[in-house]
């Protein structure tokens, strides 16, 4: 659903969000750097990149639920419906999440409590933020559970998370994200372990769900395929920054970004085989945090780089209307398909 950034107000606003993980009295790293984006109602955001990018610290960190022990927001801002809750404690917390926020997190089997049935979990959600009787929370379940496309809701709102197959536990966690109608869902690679039928059943099944709810839509993936499919605008992060932003049309036909042009030379695409043509990786892999390169963090990964891009880190510059990149060479790079390796 295009959402034009000139005549809605945001319901989510994070700006220049620094998430600091504290490994020992002497040595922090930064795992979000100073990343912003907006999301604005009905439209679906796409947050990608590698493993180690810095997208799930972000998503926890909107939420909430970093590592008490050693993570923390150590700077910028994030704003839900123009309200600051950055700094909330975490009984404020409580009341937005699943009620404001709901979350699907990558793995059901390990984000579902194993001793309580699915009916219990998704009846405590609704109880807990709609104060509904527990005879009304378990209709809600049933109706929830009814949504998400499980057969039989009437007997499954009693299994147990190891009586459900991989896919109908993520339903299952789709039905208890959305139990509360939240403004926002993060969905944080929610169709990793699933396979090619039934991911592409939970891309159609969340479509139509936010069309009937109306819901923004933050999509955390490392697959750009998924992102084609889903998203509106696209946030592009490598090692905890944002190197590229902006519409998914513009992002796809025009990327600036070496990286972001290299992770779509990674995407097979049909009759490369027939044409003999080689899927064209990114060489090495996303630095260790506590040992990041001067100047620009991709430079080391990147053939295009230049002095400039060893001794500079380059700013976050605006290309195009919303189209943003962070690269010191982009205004002379034409990133085809074939140049981008």
């Amino acid at each position: 659903m295009p959402v034009d950034d000139q005549t809605t107000t945001p319901i989510l606003q994070v700006h220049d969000l620094k998430t600091t993980f504290d490994l020992s009295r002497t040595l922090s790293i930064n795992a979000v750097d100073g990343v912003s984006f907006d999301v604005h109602p009905g439209e679906t955001l796409a947050i990608v990149g590698e493993s180690g990018s810095g997208k799930s610290v972000t998503s926890l960190s909107i939420m909430g639920l970093l590592p008490k022990d050693i993570g923390r927001v150590s700077g910028g801002s994030i704003k839900l419906g123009g309200t600051e809750i950055s700094k909330y404690s975490d009984v404020q917390m409580r009341e937005i999440r699943g009620k404001e926020i709901g979350m699907i997190f990558q793995e059901p089997m390990t984000s579902l409590n194993p001793v309580h049935t699915i009916g219990q979990q998704i009846a405590e959600m609704v109880i807990r933020h709609k104060g509904l009787s527990k005879t009304a929370a378990r209709a809600r379940a049933i109706e929830m559970l009814s949504l998400v496309g499980i057969p039989e809701p009437k007997r499954r709102v009693d299994n147990y998370p190891h009586e459900m197959s991989g896919g109908m536990r993520q339903r299952a966690m789709i039905a208890m994200a959305l139990s509360c109608e939240p403004r926002i869902l993060i969905a944080d690679e929610p169709t990793t372990a699933l396979d090619v039928t039934i991911q592409a059943q939970m891309l159609e099944l969340m479509k139509d769900l936010q069309e009937k709810m109306g819901m923004a839509i933050i999509f955390i993936t490392h697959d750009l395929g998924v992102v084609a499919e889903v998203a509106d605008r696209v946030v592009v992060m490598y090692a905890a920054q944002v190197v590229e932003t902006g519409p998914v049309n513009e992002i796809f036909r025009n990327p600036r970004m070496p990286y972001t042009a290299g992770l779509m030379n990674s995407i097979p695409r049909l009759g490369s085989s027939v044409n003999k043509v080689r899927l064209q990786a990114i060489p090495g892999s996303v630095p260790a945090l506590t040992r990041l390169p001067e100047g620009c963090r991709f430079h080391p990964r990147c053939a295009f780089a230049t002095e400039i891009c060893h001794a500079e880190m380059p700013p976050l510059e605006q290309a195009a209307d919303g189209h943003m990149i962070r690269c010191a060479r982009w205004r002379d790079l034409n990133l085809s398909q074939k140049d981008a390796s």
